[in-house]
């Protein structure tokens, strides 16, 4: 990856600084001392970053980090907000990038098909959606596909829960019908303003765990953190009004020590959620927020049905809504394109991840004609 221009910009010093702790504290596990040599180096959590500039927790406290010439010119993984380095003893410079445990990612929001990674080793993502006008359930399925590529447990909060008499909405509804979004998501209903709901969100994570907040700009993710820490730490703005959208407050990713001993990292609001996965490595990831749509492919006459007109589909016979079963299509396309232009072999052999059918990884066999 072609790490970002480097600029000498200092970074501003935590607000968060864990000081002298252990490493446990903010994250390290077995997973990562597993990685070591006793040559390697000083641990360290990157909790922000700044244009090749670093803040770095360790064990005795904060401080600030480049990156080596050879790290930089390497290839090799480019440090993100919660990853895991070694520095060099004495010398504030990172040297390596330790195997991520999970890893939140995006396709960057441009032609060039290439990897942004926007939070490393969380083992929770809050999907945060406002129940005013931002609420969009073939969004919040985009952000379950997301999680299920990353790894980490995915929660939906449903802000804005105190508008919902406002809003003429039945509250209990809304939360049953965006649990069906995904067998295993969990969802609460909270208010950032009132601090209904919020004493759920901790009881998602033992201390040491690292969670992210990711939704659009405006839906209160910095209020909930700011709740959550007790002190306005992220700068808010209000919504417009004509859409209940809001402006980028958040502009960089930044961990944060909340009280009860784990991590939370705000993330700046997205504007586009285009799909990331490693070549030819997704086709699970969909079977998990669409459980219900890979099981009845199993059901199609055709092996290689494509759910839209062929006889004998059993998805099309089946109650799923129209604009769920659009979006399952759509992010297979997307996924299937990504393959051919990130795998030489799959651009050869052709998107074989447009086949939901095919779970078993059995070869297609020839589409039979109905008698």
């Amino acid at each position: 990856m072609t790490p970002d221009p480097f600029t000498p910009d200092p970074i501003e010093p935590a607000q968060t600084d864990p000081g002298q702790t252990s490493l446990e504290a903010i994250g390290w596990s077995i997973f990562f001392q597993s990685q070591l040599t006793s040559a390697d180096g000083v641990p360290g959590r990157v909790a922000s970053a700044n244009h090749g500039r670093f803040l770095i927790w360790t064990a005795t406290g904060e401080l600030e980090a480049g990156v080596t010439g050879q790290l930089r010119k390497s290839g090799a993984l480019w440090p993100a907000v919660g990853d895991w380095v070694l520095l060099r003893p004495g010398d504030p410079v990172i040297h390596r990038v330790l195997a991520r445990k999970t890893k939140l990612a995006r396709k960057q929001p441009e032609r060039e098909i290439r990897e942004q990674v926007l939070a490393a080793n969380i083992d929770v993502l809050f999907i945060v959606s406002g129940l005013d006008r931002d609420y969009n359930p073939r969004r919040i399925e985009r952000y379950l596909v997301m999680a299920a590529e990353s790894g980490a447990r995915p929660v939906v909060l449903l802000n804005k829960s105190d508008l919902a008499a406002e809003l003429s909405l039945d509250l209990g509804a809304v939360v049953a019908s965006t649990q069906l979004l995904s067998p295993a998501v969990t969802v609460i209903p909270i208010s950032a303003l009132s601090d209904h709901g919020l004493d759920a969100i901790p009881a998602q994570l033992a201390p040491g765990q690292t969670a992210a907040l990711i939704g659009s700009s405006g839906v209160g993710k910095s209020t909930i953190l700011n709740r959550l820490l007790g002190a306005d730490r992220q700068s808010t703005t209000p919504v417009r009004e004509s859409d209940s959208r809001g402006r980028h407050t958040t502009t960089t990713r930044q961990l944060f020590v909340m009280p009860g001993g784990w991590l939370l990292m705000d993330l700046p609001g997205l504007r586009e959620i285009q799909l990331w996965a490693e070549a030819n490595q997704s086709s699970g990831r969909l079977e998990t927020t669409f459980d219900d749509i890979q099981q009845l492919a199993q059901k199609c006459r055709f092996r290689d049905c494509t759910h839209t007109s062929e006889p004998g589909c059993a998805v099309t016979a089946a109650s799923i809504e129209p604009a769920r079963l659009a979006n399952y299509l759509k992010m297979q396309r997307e996924l299937a394109q990504l393959d051919r232009k990130t795998d030489t072999k799959s651009a050869r052999e052709g998107p074989s991840r447009s086949k939901p059918g095919n779970k078993t990884g059995r070869p297609y066999p020839k589409r039979d004609r109905l008698e």
